[in-house]
């Protein structure tokens, strides 16, 4: 255990003190800002109006201005089409928007058209308020009063409440979808790059003959099992500097984002953000974090052993390719199935893919996040995990014990096989 322990700081240690670990400690929350803002920057207000000009129905054309509101300068022109389309071209105007007769009696055919450079802010609002206009114009042209007009538009509120053992509450979908994709993510980049990382550090080791060196003094099991340890520590500990780091710079930069971009404060209401961080508090509770943590260290510990056990069947990188998709294959299924997971949490199948080892790590953290998980199951799901990675180190030390000191061979399903049994 010793000697396990040894070695698991070692690694460790190698790779804190590199300058890759810092770089990639520094990046990572440096560029998931730069994700963030620079769509907020993107799609800010950068306070121009739109010049919209209406060609056709003048009266729809009035209703249109008047639910643009401020955001567009609507006005109705009767120059010809290929004039204002001139002027589009040249930049004096954003956009036509032509309202042929026959729009509001709903003859067939007759459609709305809106001409504009394109462009993903192009023409923001004018389907919405054109539509809101034509349909108010044709419920008025029916006979129906003002007051059934106004009734017939105005908004329904409507309030969600989730139901749970421990009382109501109210519905934050939304942002427990997007915590379990958060998480989720963070889960999944976390097994594939510590665990690639084991198999890479086996294959260098191999490659360099170090290893023959170790193994004269250690058991395999004992230094797999400490390189294993000492790289989980590694990715524990940037995971946490992430965190930190994210959580510093999102109080640093948040203030100026918001001063660049004011509307963003404005809107929506601080109550109805689906991510505000009053929500992000509430969903986080101490319960989840501890999972996610016994989850990925569980998932981390069961993948890497694979990985292990992949990089000591190959003698160059290059040939763990078609090894290594066997391993990532099944990584990948919890992304595909988070979609399912998150719309229908309390299945059979959701049930059991948060229950499968291989899945267990990822889904069932993203089941706790979406729904109340009962303990047991949390508990049947851990002990399923620990039982899985006891089972498959036993099976890699095999496989790691032969592999390690054999050269020049590409190995097979056949000699890893033939491996787990003789030795």
């Amino acid at each position: 255990m010793n000697k396990t322990l040894l070695i698991a700081t070692s690694e460790y240690l190698r790779r804190v003190r590199s300058v890759w670990f810092a770089v990639a400690t520094l990046a990572v929350p440096l560029l998931s800002l730069a994700v963030f803002a620079l769509p907020m920057l993107a799609f800010s207000d950068d306070g121009d109006v739109d010049r919209i000009a209406v060609v056709g129905d003048a009266a729809l054309g009035t209703d249109v201005a008047r639910s643009l509101g401020d955001a567009a300068d609507v006005s109705v022109s009767d120059a010809p089409l290929d004039t204002l389309r001139a002027r589009v071209l040249d930049g004096a105007l954003d956009g036509v928007l032509v309202l042929p007769d026959g729009l509001v009696a709903g003859e067939e055919g007759v459609r709305a058209r809106y001409f504009a450079r394109g462009g993903l802010d192009s023409g923001g609002g004018v389907s919405g308020a054109t539509r809101e206009a034509v349909r108010r114009a044709r419920a008025e042209a029916a006979g129906a009063s003002p007051e059934a007009v106004a009734a017939f538009s105005s908004d329904v509120p409507l309030d969600r409440v989730t139901v749970s053992e421990d009382g109501d509450q109210a519905d934050d979908a939304i942002g427990r979808y997007l915590l379990a994709n958060l998480l989720s993510l963070l889960l999944y980049i976390a097994i594939l790059v510590f665990g690639m990382m084991v198999m890479r550090g086996v294959i260098e080791e191999k490659a360099n003959r170090i290893v023959e060196v170790i193994a004269s003094s250690v058991r395999p099991f004992e230094l797999m099992m400490g390189k294993v340890l000492g790289i989980g520590a590694v990715g524990l500990s940037q995971l946490l500097a992430w965190g930190v780091l994210s959580f510093g710079l999102s109080l640093a930069v948040g203030p100026l984002l918001l001063a660049l971009a004011p509307e963003a404060a404005a809107s929506p209401a601080p109550d109805d953000v689906p991510f505000g961080p009053e929500m992000l508090a509430g969903m986080l509770s101490p319960d989840l974090l501890v999972a996610f943590v016994l989850f990925f260290v569980g998932g981390y510990m069961l993948y890497s052993s694979v990985f292990a056990a992949v990089g000591s069947a190959v003698d160059q990188e290059a040939d763990a390719q078609s090894l290594q998709a066997v391993v990532v294959i099944p990584i990948m299924i919890p992304i595909l199935c988070l979609t399912l997971v998150a719309n229908n949490p309390d299945s059979g199948l959701s049930l059991f893919l948060s229950l499968f080892p291989l899945t267990s790590p990822i889904l069932m953290v993203v089941r706790m996040a979406i729904t109340d998980v009962p303990a047991w199951q949390i508990g049947l799901s851990l002990v399923l995990l620990a039982g899985a990675f006891v089972g498959m180190i036993a099976l890699a030390a095999r496989i790691y014990r032969v592999g390690i000191l054999s050269y020049g061979k590409r190995a097979s399903f056949a000699d890893l096989w033939r491996w787990v049994r003789t030795a």
